[in-house]
Order: structure tokens, then C-alpha cells, then sequence
């Protein structure tokens, strides 16, 4: 295996501090500690309040400062370039570290940028200066060669430290400590016996094979130790994550485990079974060292990176919020890192909390595996911030957070009273459509069971007295005329009842009813019904039915028309309804008091309607009601 230098037939001379006789594989380690994350949703700030965040005092000295990296980045970046021109021994295979030095740069700027106190950015940073200082090796000034010659090791160390502190920057357990000291120490300190008595000795001392060799051992150990103790906490962290950080830590671990199996083995294992090159296996060493960065990039933007210096910010991004509302849930999402976080709003009236929505929240089935922080305004509670402390460790950030939302987090909670009243008030209109509904039933049973079945028998009782006088002429007729007055009287109850709760759909449903409904028209009424045999709520049943009935009274009554259809049908969790005609048109909504009863039906049920007649056209009705 190769270090992060080119290799050795193309170097000025040949490196004792080769790591592919420094890094063997050896046992792995034993790893403890729940990694704790602070997850965000991507790289990339809110693009309608990146303006206001330019402004704050904080950003802009920031971003001068990283400007100032940048241009010293830059800068180190052409005199690699001089010191090991790619025109020199090498050749062009040499551009991969002023490359890969300005692929760090970029992006360890950008993570800083975007994180302040994250320290992912500076360690980009770190590892871009590792990798400078690595490809001086390969100058042919032995001053600048023999700096390179003791970092040549060191972007091994910087990959370890970025892997195991990836997505705050910071290191959590102390078996990941431990790992990135043990590559830091096999990448300098103990490198230095070889560097300084090997074969070709730096600064003129005097060749010493012995401690040169025993240094060599000390250096392959301890760094064989690192990559296996590094291996080893990448896959426990990745066995005890929970879902949310397994999302964003599987990648990079899964990158992190091969490029460590790569950087052990393959110099070594590629010319051996494969047949390349060393130089071909140590340039794809380098290029695992190159592309790490673009790993660590893309597990931010699937939500690695802290946004904690956010916090500092959200003040003015909501200060500076005009036009439309601010989603204040999604500020704090973005903030504080946690794509689950849930705003809770406090109604000091029932004493409980309320979602977005205006429902209210069960507390106990509360999951206590979250944390919830209450929000405060005034010395009054106004909501709480429900949160996965695995995600968002500090809790002075989500407090932080809480208190420099909570005036918008007011109105939003007013809002959310507001919703809840609103669905109070369809929960009593629609329980007062279900008990009038219910009395109306009630009615028509207790008409069409009673008064209507007496009516009937005094019919009977009639004709039979009309027979029984059949010698007495005027008695007989005043019985025959008796009969036909209660027959009128009976038919009139049957109406009465029809009207009040139709028998077909009380004892037969929608179906029987609308099907009842149109054969009863004076007109041609085609009917479509697509109700899938679901079972409809009474209050549904019948508020459909009565706006049928009253669209096709205004059919006939008024619309001058030769047919009309009716279609019924259920998509999803509600039902359309359309009745239309092909009468003359004209009818505007509240011009009668039909429209306005639909109108009101359909209210009630939290439904809408829609009515198109124009002149000339015909008319239809639509209407959507929840069925569930």
C-alpha cells in the first residue's frame, strides 16, 4: 500500500515511511458508545432568507474570514503546483493532489459556511493542509521533500478523524478518540525513526537500520490499530442508529469501512491477484484520500451536517420575514437538524396541546424515547418543541430555539385554536344533523307504523260498513264516500312521511333511494351509481339524498328540460355528487331558496359545491362530501 505521495519510481527518492510497510491489517478493536447526531435537511440555506442572513453581522465576518482561507488556499495551491509541476517526473498523475487539495478546500468551506459551529468544516480544512504538505514529497527541493516525507501519512490520519467525527465534527465515544490519536501518532511521531534513520536519512543525520526498522514496526501497529479500531466503531455505530441516523451514517460508514480495506491492502493485493501496477494501485489510493470529501458532502445533504450556528440566525430570519407567513416548523427543522421535529401548540382553555392542524394531541401516548421542551412567552406557556434527542443532543439549542421563535410561534398556536374551533363547530353541526336526522327517522317510522297503519283500517272498516249497508242506499254511500276520504288522508300521510325521511332509504339505503327518487320524475333521468357497497354515514345518506331530491325539483319546476342525470360515486374518502340537466340554464347561487338549502346540506357536512348553469346550457351541480 501507498501513502498519499506518488509512487516510489516517480519520487525524487525513495521513502522510508512508505505506509504500505507501515499499515498492516491486524485485530479489530472493541468499540462502546452510542454515536448522538445532529441531523439537518441538506447543505443549502432557504433560498427566500438567504438575503436576510447575508445581512447579519455575524455571517458577513464569517465569510470574509473564509474568503481569506480561501484566497491563502488558493495560493498554497500554485505553489504546489511550482514545487511539483506535472510536467516534472510523474508526470500529469501528480495533478491529483493539487486537485485533491482544492476539492477539500471547497468543500470544507462551503460545510463551514454553511455550519459555523460545526467543526466539519475546519476539518476538511485540516485534511486539505495534510494533503499539501503530502504531495510536497514529491518535489525535487529536499527541503520541501523532506516536509513532505514526514506528512506523507498524515491525510490517512485526517480520513480516520473525519470518518469517526463525521456529522458534528465532534468525537463522541472514547474508543473513536482513541482511534484518531493512535493515527495521528503512527502518522508523525512515530514516523519520524524512519524518516530520520532509514536509507536515506533527512537533515544529514546518520543512517540507523535498527531504530529505523524498530519504528517501522511501532508506526505499522499502532496504525493497523487505527484502521481497525475505526472499522470497528463505523460498524457498532451503524448496529445501534436508529433509523433516522442510519439514513445519513450508512453511506459514509459503508465508504469509510471500504476505503480503509483499500488503503491497507491494496498495494499489496491489486499487483499481487490482479496484475496492476504500483503505480496504478497508488493512484487509486489517492483517489479514495480525493473523493472522501465528496462522501462527507454527500451525507450532508442527505442531513449529516449540524446547522447549530442556525440558531444565531433565526432571529433575524424571522425578523426580516414579509409576504407570506413563515413555516415556522420548517425554520426549526432546518435549525436544530431533526426532520421529526413536531410543534405542539398549548390551548389554556381545555388545557391541552393542539397539532398544526387544530387536533388534539393524546399525551399519553407520548413516545418516551423523544424529549419535549416547552415554549414560553409573557411567564404563559404557548406550545412545546418535541424533538429526538439523538438528533439534536444540546438541549440549550433547542431552548435557544424556542425562545427566539416563540412570537411566531404564538400566532401560529392562535391559528391552531382558531382550526380547533372551527373543528369544534363542525363536530356540532354535523352531531346536529345526525340527531335531527335520527328525530326525522324517528318520525316517519313512527307515522308510517302508526297513524298511516290506523288509517289504513279504518280504509278497511269502511269498505266493510259500505257492504253491511249495501240495503240502505245513503248509508252505503256516505261509507263508500267515508273510505275514499281516508284513502286521500292515507295517501296524503304516505307523502308526508316520504318527504319527512324517505321508507326506501331508511330501510334500503342511498341506492334504493335515488334509484326510487328517479323513477318517480315526470322526465327522463339517467342515474349512475359507483358506491362499491360502502356502508355511508346516515347523516351522509340523507344529506345527498334531500340535495338529489331538491336538484330535481328545481329540474323540473324550473330548468324548461327534456332529461336530467344523476352520478353518484366514491373516490377515496369522499363522494361526488353531480346532477345536471339540459334545461334552459341561468340559475345563480341564493336566487331561491333550493340552491341556498344545498348550499347549507352540503356546509354542514364540511363539503363543497359548485354550480355551473349558463344561459342557454343546462345546469349542474357538483358536489364533494366526506364519507368517513
Amino acid at each position: 500500500m501507498m501513502g498519499p505521495c506518488a509512487p516510489d519510481s516517480q519520487r525524487r527518492r525513495p521513502r522510508a515511511s512508505d505506509p504500505g510497510r507501515q499499515l498492516r491489517p491486524g485485530r479489530g478493536l472493541p468499540c462502546g458508545g452510542r454515536p448522538r447526531l445532529c441531523l439537518a435537511g441538506g447543505m443549502s440555506a432557504s433560498p427566500g432568507t438567504a438575503r436576510e442572513q447575508d445581512r447579519a453581522p455575524l455571517r458577513r465576518s464569517l465569510r470574509r474570514a473564509l474568503l481569506a482561507v480561501l484566497c491563502a488556499a488558493l495560493l498554497s495551491i500554485a505553489l504546489l503546483l511550482v514545487a511539483v509541476p506535472p510536467s516534472g517526473p510523474g508526470g500529469p498523475g501528480l495533478l491529483i493532489f493539487p486537485v485533491s487539495v482544492l476539492l477539500h478546500v471547497l468543500i470544507g468551506l462551503l460545510a463551514w459556511d454553511r455550519r459555523p459551529e460545526s467543526l466539519m468544516g475546519p476539518l476538511l480544512l485540516l485534511s486539505a493542509v495534510a494533503m499539501l504538505l503530502a504531495g510536497l514529497g514529491n518535489s525535487m527541493n529536499a527541503p520541501l521533500a523532506a516536509v513532505g516525507t514526514l506528512a506523507a501519512t498524515l491525510p490517512l490520519a485526517t480520513l480516520i478523524h473525519m470518518l469517526l467525527a463525521f456529522p458534528t465534527g465532534r468525537l463522541r465515544s472514547g474508543w473513536a478518540r482513541a482511534a484518531v490519536t493512535a493515527g495521528y501518532l503512527a502518522s508523525t511521531v512515530l514516523g519520524l525513526p524512519a524518516a530520520l534513520w532509514g536509507p536515506e536519512p533527512l537533515f544529514g543525520a546518520a543512517p540507523r537500520p535498527e531504530l529505523a526498522a524498530l519504528g517501522g514496526i511501532a508506526q505499522s501497529t499502532v496504525g493497523t490499530a487505527a484502521f481497525a479500531a475505526t472499522a470497528a466503531v463505523l460498524t457498532v455505530r451503524i448496529r445501534r442508529a436508529t433509523p433516522a441516523e442510519r439514513r445519513v451514517l450508512a453511506p459514509l460508514s459503508a465508504f469509510g469501512v471500504v476505503s480503509i480495506l483499500l488503503l491497507l491492502t491494496a498495494s499489496q493485493l491489486l499487483p499481487t491477484v490482479f496484475g496492476w501496477s504500483a503505480e496504478a494501485a497508488g493512484y487509486l489510493q489517492l483517489s479514495v484520500l480525493t473523493i472522501a470529501p465528496i462522501a462527507v458532502v454527500a451525507a450532508a445533504l442527505r442531513g449529516g451536517i449540524a446547522r447549530a450556528a442556525e440558531l444565531e440566525e433565526l432571529g433575524v430570519w424571522l425578523a426580516h420575514v414579509t409576504g407570506e407567513r413563515a413555516d415556522v416548523s420548517a425554520v426549526l427543522t432546518r435549525a436544530l437538524g431533526d426532520p421529526s421535529l413536531e410543534l405542539w401548540f398549548w390551548d389554556p382553555h381545555a388545557a391541552r396541546y393542539l397539532d398544526a392542524a387544530g387536533r388534539p394531541i393524546d399525551a399519553d401516548r407520548f413516545d418516551p424515547r423523544r424529549a419535549l421542551e416547552e415554549v414560553g412567552l409573557d411567564g404563559r406557556r404557548i406550545g412545546a418543541l418535541v424533538y429526538d434527542p439523538a438528533l439534536v443532543p444540546d438541549v440549550e439549542s433547542v431552548r435557544t430555539a424556542s425562545r427566539a421563535v416563540a412570537i411566531a410561534l404564538d400566532r401560529e398556536r392562535l391559528t391552531a385554536l382558531l382550526r380547533a374551533s372551527r373543528a369544534d363547530l363542525q363536530r356540532s353541526r354535523e352531531r346536529l344533523v345526525e340527531v335531527a336526522d335520527a328525530e326525522r327517522r324517528r318520525i316517519a317510522q313512527d307515522l308510517h307504523d302508526g297513524l298511516q297503519a290506523e288509517l289504513v283500517l279504518l280504509g278497511i272498516e269502511a269498505q266493510q260498513l259500505a257492504h253491511a249497508a249495501a240495503g240502505d242506499r245513503r248509508v252505503a254511500e256516505r261509507a263508500v264516500g267515508l273510505r275514499r276520504s281516508i284513502d286521500r288522508s292515507a295517501a296524503g300521510l304516505r307523502e308526508l312521511v316520504h318527504d319527512v325521511m324517505p321508507a326506501s332509504l331508511v330501510q334500503r339505503g342511498l341506492s334504493a333511494a335515488a334509484e326510487d327518487l328517479v323513477d318517480r320524475m315526470p322526465i327522463p333521468v339517467r342515474l349512475s351509481l359507483r358506491l362499491d357497497g360502502r356502508d355511508l354515514p346516515p347523516a351522509v345518506e340523507s344529506t345527498v339524498y334531500f340535495v338529489i331530491a331538491e336538484a330535481l325539483a328545481n329540474v323540473v319546476k324550473h330548468a324548461e328540460a327534456g332529461s336530467g342525470s344523476v352520478r353518484i360515486e366514491i373516490a377515496g374518502s369522499s363522494l361526488h355528487l353531480e346532477v345536471g340537466d339540459d334545461g334552459r340554464g341561468g340559475a345563480r347561487p341564493g336566487s331561491g331558496s333550493g340552491l341556498t338549502g344545498i348550499a347549507e346540506r352540503i356546509d354542514v357536512l364540511g363539503g363543497a359545491w359548485d354550480l355551473r348553469s349558463p344561459a342557454g346550457g343546462g345546469t349542474r351541480i357538483r358536489a364533494e362530501v366526506p364519507c368517513v
